[in-house]
This record gives C-alpha cells, structure tokens and sequence, in this order.
C-alpha cells in the first residue's frame, strides 16, 4: 500500500496495520466495528502546517468536514479559529468551549433563529449570502444592541476541475454574491448601509477536493482586485485543497505551496483560509469487519450508511487487509456494505489476497473527512464511533449510536 494515503502514525507489524501505536485487531475487539479511527497526531500536525503556513493571517478550520467537542478543543488549543454553517455545528462549537471571536458562520439558507442565537452568542463573523439575510440580520444585530461583523461571500466566476456536486465558485452556484453580474458590489452597497452592520471582509469559496492552483490564484486575483475597489483589507479565501484518496491520485500542493500562490495574489490584504479536509481526511481510518465473500463481493459490516460518498458522486477509496499477514494471491474483489441497494459499494475492483475470510478486518485510509458528517441511518443502522489514538491509547470521541438511540426519537 502506498505511505502516504495513511495516517502519520500507521505502521504495518506481521501484516496488522498499527495506528497511534495499537493494533487494528485490539481496536476492533475494545470498540468494535465500524469504527472510525482518527490518528490525534496526524490532526494535530496537519492543522500546525497551516498555522505554519500563515503565521500573518487566520486559519479557520472547515467544521463541516468533521466536528465533535473534542476536536473543537484540540482547534481552540491550537489557537485555529472555525467555520460553522449549521445551528447543529454552532451548538458543537460552544459545546466545545470555543471561544465565540473565533467562529465564523457560513451558510446559504441561515434561519432567523440560527442567526439570532449566533449574533446573542457573540460570534466574531457572519458570512451573508443573500440580501434577504443582509436586512434579517440587520434586524436582529439593531435588535440585540450589536454592530455585527460580516463577510460577503463573493462568487468570483471560477469553475475548478472537480465534481460538480463540490464546485462553489462558478456563476451557476447556489452561494454567493456574483462578481461578474454586479451583485457583489451591491452587497456592498447594502452591508455599509446598516448601522448595525460592520463590513470586516470579503469570502469566497469555489469549491472542494481541488489540486490545481491556478484555480486557487485567478480566484485570488479578481477577490483581491474587488477588495482594493470597495476598500476592504481583509479576504477570506475559503478552503479546497484536495486530499490523495487512493494510490493512483495526485499529490496535492502543500498549505506552503498554495498560501505562496495566494500571498502573490493578494499583497497587502490580510488573509484567511478555511481548510477542512487537508486536516481531517488523511488523520483517519474506518475499520471493517468482513461478513460474508461471495465470489467477487467482499461484504462488511457498514457501507452506505457511513460513507455515502462513493454512491453520492462516485468517490475512489482504497482498502486493505488489517489484522493479518497474507502470501495468498491477489484477485479484484469489490467491497460492498449491508444494506438494501445495489450501489451500495465502498470500493470496486480492489486487489486483495485470495484467502479473505469472514472475520478479517479491512481499513479504508482516508475516512475522516465528510463521512461521519454526512452518515445517516438508512436500513436503521447506527452511526459507528470515532475513536481517537495518541501513543498507545485509545479513546472514544463519539460514541456508538445504539438502537436505543434510534427507538428514543419515535413517539
């Protein structure tokens, strides 16, 4: 298997993967499976790399990704800020002790209620991305008493090479203020026009799992030439950079690379980014356990429920043999879940040994990033757990959901 699609920590003893120091074969029997496993160091290096990257700007931390209490601690350790786009992840950012100044509100749709209680809280930024929100949240900030720190969220007109179902950039885009159509500037016009408003930047996000930087850079250009036009000196440039899913992906620019595109872009403008997947994706596994082989369908104990990827817009993952040594042949085999449809499969076409057997453990590397986030309960299956490992100990996260939990919401 290739190093790099692997936690920092991961090593391979007699055939069994080892992540922070344990075992897959003792994760499997302490936590059981599905399991998410997040390596804490390889987080924690990964968000230092963009603190490092930017030392004169702000790093705010893609929530959306993946968001508990306790990595919303780790981040606030860190001294990273967050980007939070739900009522749902707001209440994780104060569960997690955040600091309120530190958080930035995304979000196409915000309620009137979610708004309320973000600007009651003292969140440092609003992100507006419409005009009916720049007049609600006016209303509700002279309401409160508050002078509300926003951004407007700018669509600059550039379309990334990557799946249309993640590319936010673009004229067509259901986020933002486009530039090109003169709708930015009126933005503009209509934030400074309220008193209980304060225009403290401009954001824009064209999109995710990107490794181009050109992209990256035309969208810098025209952002920073906006914001020299309607005298605004911070820029917030969202977040993007793409993650190596299997061997056979691109290596993606290093947060250096990328800031050293964006700083030459933008002189004299304070910057912000907001990575979520560079950190979180590569710092986990999920861990499954085989229950069945049927010819050439391996079937575990997950699939669609808790990484709806692969069927949402065909996400490539890889996999492999975790609890033991094999020098059978290999042969394709195609990993599907439990559940009742035909597209539920995690990985096609993927080499395993010949001898796979109920009972194995296979990890699929890369697993930290909108899985957990985006997993739901189809077929009624609960949610796998996150277990975070640091030098040999293992802790859980996020509990398992329990049939109990499911049965608790009917009435």
């Amino acid at each position: 298997m290739s190093v790099d699609i692997w936690p920092r920590t991961a090593t391979w003893h007699d055939g069994e993967l080892h992540l922070g120091g344990i075992g897959a074969a003792e994760l499997a029997r302490a936590h059981g499976t599905p399991a998410y496993v997040l390596d804490e160091a390889d987080f924690t290096a990964r968000a230092r790399a963009w603190l490092d990257a930017l030392p004169d700007g702000d790093v705010h931390y893609g929530g959306k990704a993946f968001l508990c209490p306790e990595v919303v601690r780790w981040l606030d350790r860190l001294g990273l800020s967050l980007d939070v786009c739900t009522g749902g992840e707001l209440a994780v950012a104060v569960a997690g002790g955040m600091p309120p100044e530190r958080v930035v509100f995304h979000g196409n749709n915000k309620s009137p209620a979610e708004l309320r209680r973000a600007v009651a809280w003292g969140i440092g930024c609003v992100v507006v991305d419409s005009f009916t929100e720049i007049a609600g949240l006016a209303e509700i900030a002279a309401s409160l008493g508050v002078r509300q720190r926003v951004m407007i969220r700018v669509t600059p007109g550039v379309d990334p090479r990557t799946h249309a179902a993640i590319a936010t950039g673009g004229e067509g885009s259901k986020f933002g203020f486009s530039l090109g159509a003169g709708a930015a500037a009126l933005a503009v016009e209509r934030v400074t026009a309220e008193p209980s408003l304060e225009l403290y930047g401009l954001h824009s996000h064209i999109g995710s799992q990107i490794f181009e930087l050109d992209a990256f850079g035309t969208a810098a250009a025209r952002m920073a030439e906006f914001a020299a036009a309607v005298g605004v000196t911070r820029l917030d440039l969202g977040g993007g950079l793409g993650v190596r899913y299997t061997p056979d992906d691109p290596t993606p620019p290093t947060p250096a690379e990328l800031l050293t595109v964006l700083r030459k872009e933008t002189a004299g403008l304070r910057l912000a980014v907001e990575p979520g997947r560079s950190i979180a994706g590569p710092s986990t596994v999920a861990l499954y356990e085989v229950g069945t082989v049927k010819g050439r369908f391996v079937s575990v104990d997950g699939g669609m429920s808790d990484n709806p990827r692969p069927g949402m817009y065909g996400a490539a993952y890889t996999a492999a043999l975790a609890n033991r040594a094999s020098g059978a042949p290999l042969r394709p085999f195609t990993v599907v879940g439990k559940h009742c449809e035909s597209g539920d499969v995690l990985v096609r076409d993927l080499p395993l040994p010949d001898d796979l057997r109920p009972g194995d453990l296979l990890a699929v590397p890369v697993s930290g990033a909108y899985q957990r986030s985006m997993a739901g309960n189809y077929n009624h299956v609960p949610r796998p757990p996150v277990v975070a490992v640091r030098d040999g100990v293992a802790r859980v996260i996020v509990r398992r959901e329990s049939e109990d939990d499911l049965l608790r919401l009917y009435l």
